[in-house]
């Protein structure tokens, strides 16, 4: 069912990889709610993707531009704003990469360089986002940015090794940029910290398996779905959260208010 919920509102999504990915199915949703946008990511993950099938789908362009880069970023918004004919109102962070983790090097015996490049790709490429947008001005007023995160970032998942640090990193980024984003432009930055999701990058995780089913018993709710959490991410786009800003929101069927649930006590008691 569509609200019109995004009618007139203008975007760039970040990081629609496949079918499976939360950026993609909140391409579809902002599409199916009245907003147009331009799909970016990285030219080699636009090689592995099939985002093209997406952008078909959704009246969309591509501009392919490596989020670490700058000068990728100032060319994006540039030609996002000359497609979309204006400023923007949205933008979606879903970047997130470890190389220690697909080559399966343990937290305790990490190789620095691909620390330095997960950091980079990860969580130091949503500052980079920000302050291009923010010098650019490119942002209308009450416009929102948005970036998924995980709660790996405040609690230990021993598997999710550096990712943990990146994204502590990424919410941190959020709370900092999005005070300046916010008292200079009247711009929203927030982060959604997601169940796990069986994406393309979840499911590089040691133990994926594992975190969701164990998340999926202890949640009253269950674990929250891709389709799910784009349709939070809209709601976070849209007018009806002007006030809401430099929050990192658990998008999770409670699991980030549980102890223990009665599931996991009678598995345990077996």
């Amino acid at each position: 069912m569509s609200y019109n919920l995004l009618k007139g509102k203008r975007g760039i999504i970040f990081g629609a990889l496949d079918e499976n990915s939360i950026a993609w199915k909140t391409a579809e949703r902002a599409h199916e709610e009245g907003a147009e946008f331009v799909l970016t990511n990285a030219p080699v993950a636009l090689r592995m993707g099939t985002i093209n099938t997406l952008a078909e789908k959704t009246n969309s362009e591509v501009i392919p531009a490596d989020a670490t880069k700058v000068e990728d970023l100032e060319n994006l918004i540039e030609k996002s704003q000359e497609i979309l004919g204006g400023k923007l109102d949205f933008v979606l962070h879903s970047i997130g990469m470890s190389i220690n983790v697909r080559k399966g090097k343990h937290y305790t015996d990490q190789n620095y360089d691909w620390t330095h490049k997960g950091l980079d790709v990860s969580a130091m490429s949503f500052h980079k986002l920000m302050q291009t947008l923010y010098k650019k001005d490119a942002m209308n007023e009450w416009g929102s940015i948005v970036a998924l995160t995980y709660m790996a970032a405040q609690r230990v998942f021993p598997d999710y090794n550096d990712m943990a640090d990146n994204k502590a990193y990424l919410e941190s980024v959020a709370r900092s940029f999005g005070y300046f984003f916010g008292k200079d432009k009247k711009v929203r930055v927030n982060t959604i910290s997601q169940s796990p999701t069986p994406t393309s990058a979840g499911q590089g995780v040691k133990g994926f398996t594992g975190f969701m089913n164990y998340a999926e018993r202890m949640s009253p709710l269950g674990n929250a779905t891709a389709l799910e959490c784009a349709d939070y991410t809209l709601t976070l786009f849209s007018d009806l959260t002007k006030k809401v800003t430099l929050q990192n929101l658990f998008h999770d069927g409670g699991f980030s208010n549980m102890g223990v649930s009665q599931e996991i006590m009678e598995e345990m008691e077996e």
